[in-house]
């Protein structure tokens, strides 16, 4: 598909757009030494394997493999073609396209799911009009004013108003040409069940836009004005609209959220939005139900301190123990934004103002196991021995299943003090249920169901004639002089098979008159698997240069291992003759195998 854009505009996207850059909107990169390391986005770990080279504007993940150019990242991330892929970068750097291409959009703007982003778009430019220039939005405007949104605030979530009419939408997008019965699939318009007209979903309500993670509408919420139920109606799942893998406003939040090295996250998009008038810039919100597993890895992607900023009644608190378990198997670090109890974090941003919600909730958060401490004691009587023990054994079952052990102590101490417990009976108790844990840990994961992931690759010592392979590649990536004496001695004779496919195309890049660069090499691959081999070869520490002696023992070690692999089979074929006794054949093959042996000094 790449033949679509021209070569040359390809190498100017590619000589323009800096892969740090681009992976750095995906991954929170710090740099050591030459590159740039970072969890992967592709596989979970918890350490670092994720490298990113700005000289050789590649990367590659030593846990499970991933690598390529920025191209090959932007399609395994987002899933683009390579066309996509080199669109949505033109269009980020201001570079023009043929016209005949018609790609600046990164899907095909002919698809379904572009037709119902486009209609999204269309809508939610006119709701906002509706809302800010319009007398039938006045009182949707004076609603919103009254409860402390400013015009500022109402610009940049682009909210708007649904006229108070059944069919005005439908009619609307009708006349643009847009296809009811897709509409309908797009979660706007509702079919109505006496006929085959089609209705608007939202009617009389004050609009939400929802934006996917590069800002493109895919639905809305709206705000109910009259009595009508419910409060709140939000588009339902569609083609274009996953909740469980969007965040609201992590569009926005995104530069801010590297910027903190910190989220912060929240129930619903009502409290992302008075957070942010009170300049809580890293703030998102799960849409409306159970933080996801999908939503949580964004996060750790992103940043891995998380701080919850839920309601404080006790939906709200269970809420975010749930959030807490799904973030913790991410990786993630989290500490706990507790309000008053009864308040929601808008409610609460109204009554006593930002600054003070900076401070006191936001700035005085508390470690996830302070706040659980604070759970357990709620509507228990301390002084009442029963509900004391049961406190006490809910807090230890909790701390057995912490790992710090400064932590531990730190809360052991605590207790210890507050019910005058001996730290050694404690620290007993805690012991006491950690082996109790194994077995039951143990079971669950025999009865879990096999998931197919992809598994981290596992490093290993290579044969010599392995590295030797690995090490000429190497060279030969950065040096295409290099790469034609690797050719005039051995050809394609190298032993592991994409190695052979990895010299066979870069002997024909370089044919076609190309110079060494990695990045580029990695366009002409047509093989995600060869990808990841030579983005793992081009970050192999080798020196620039390389003495002919070291290029002679490499090539000796490649073609030796043909000969290696001929004596072991003369060997076994001797042992089989001795077997027979036919000791004349015996010692024919044993001289075979002193000429052989003889051969690779």
């Amino acid at each position: 598909m790449g033949n679509r854009i021209p070569d040359e505009i390809i190498d100017k996207i590619q000589q323009s757009a800096d892969i740090v850059d681009v992976v750095s909107e995906y991954v929170q990169l710090k740099k050591q030494g030459r590159n740039h390391f970072g969890l992967c986005p592709f596989h979970g770990e918890k350490s670092p394997s994720f490298s990113v080279s700005h000289d050789k504007q590649i990367y590659h993940c030593f846990g499970c493999g991933a690598g390529g150019n920025v191209f090959s990242f932007l399609m395994q991330i987002e899933g683009y073609s390579f066309v996509e892929a080199a669109s949505a970068l033109a269009d980020k750097l201001h570079i023009d396209l043929p016209d005949q291409l018609n790609a600046v959009q990164p899907k095909d703007a002919n698809s379904d799911d572009e037709k119902m982003i486009e209609a999204h778009e269309l809508l939610k430019k006119f709701y906002h009009h509706l809302l800010v220039n319009t007398k039938e939005g006045q009182a949707a405007f004076d609603y919103l004013t009254a409860r402390g949104f400013t015009k500022e605030t109402i610009e940049q979530f682009e909210i708007g108003y649904a006229l108070d009419s059944w069919d005005f939408v439908a009619k609307f997008l009708t006349k643009r040409g847009y296809n009811p019965e897709m509409m309908e699939k797009a979660g706007l318009l509702v079919k109505k069940s006496s006929s085959d007209g089609y209705l608007d979903r939202f009617r009389n309500r004050i609009m939400f836009p929802i934006l996917d993670h590069t800002g493109r509408t895919i639905a809305f919420s709206g705000r109910v004005l009259g009595k009508e139920q419910p409060k709140f109606l939000n588009s339902p799942e569609t083609p274009i609209f996953n909740k469980s893998k969007v965040l609201y406003n992590f569009h926005q939040a995104r530069v801010h959220i590297r910027k903190n090295q910190q989220v912060v996250l929240f129930e619903g998009f009502a409290d992302v939005i008075s957070a942010v008038r009170s300049d809580v810039q890293h703030s998102i919100a799960t849409m409306g139900t159970s933080l996801t597993e999908a939503q949580a890895k964004i996060i750790k992607r992103n940043a891995g301190d998380v701080i919850i900023c839920y309601d404080s009644d006790s939906a709200g608190l269970e809420a975010t123990l749930r959030a807490s378990k799904t973030l913790a198997a991410a990786g993630c670090k989290m500490r706990v934004a507790a309000l008053p109890d009864g308040t929601d974090p808008d409610d609460y941003i109204r009554t006593f103002g930002a600054e003070k919600f900076k401070k006191d909730v936001i700035g005085a958060s508390i470690t996830l196991m302070a706040f659980k401490m604070q759970v357990f004691r709620k509507g228990k009587n301390l002084q009442d021995e029963g509900q004391r023990l049961q406190y006490i054994e809910d807090i230890l079952k909790e701390l057995s299943l912490l790992e710090n052990p400064v932590e531990i102590e730190l809360y052991l101490k605590q207790m210890s003090g507050e019910f005058s417990l001996s730290m050694d009976v404690l620290k007993s108790q805690i012991q006491d249920k950690r082996t109790g844990q194994k077995p039951e840990r143990k079971k669950e994961q025999q009865s879990a169901p096999v998931q197919h992931v992809m598994k981290p690759a596992q490093r290993r010592l290579l044969p010599a004639f392995h590295n030797a392979e690995r090490l000429l590649i190497a060279h030969m990536l950065r040096n295409r002089d290099i790469a034609q004496k690797v050719l005039d001695r051995i050809g394609l004779q190298f032993n592991i098979e994409e190695h052979r496919a990895i010299i066979t195309y870069l002997y024909a890049y370089y044919e076609d008159g190309n110079e060494a660069n990695v990045s580029s090499f990695l366009r002409k691959l047509p093989d995600n698997q060869l990808h990841q081999f030579v983005s793992d070869i081009a970050m192999l520490s080798v020196n620039e240069e390389i003495s002919e002696r070291e290029l002679s023992d490499y090539i000796k070690q490649v073609l030796n291992h043909q000969n290696w692999l001929m004596i072991k089979e003369k060997e076994a074929e001797k042992h089989e003759a001795e077997r027979q006794k036919d000791f004349v054949k015996a010692a024919n093959i044993a001289m075979e195998v002193i000429r052989l042996k003889r051969d690779l000094k």
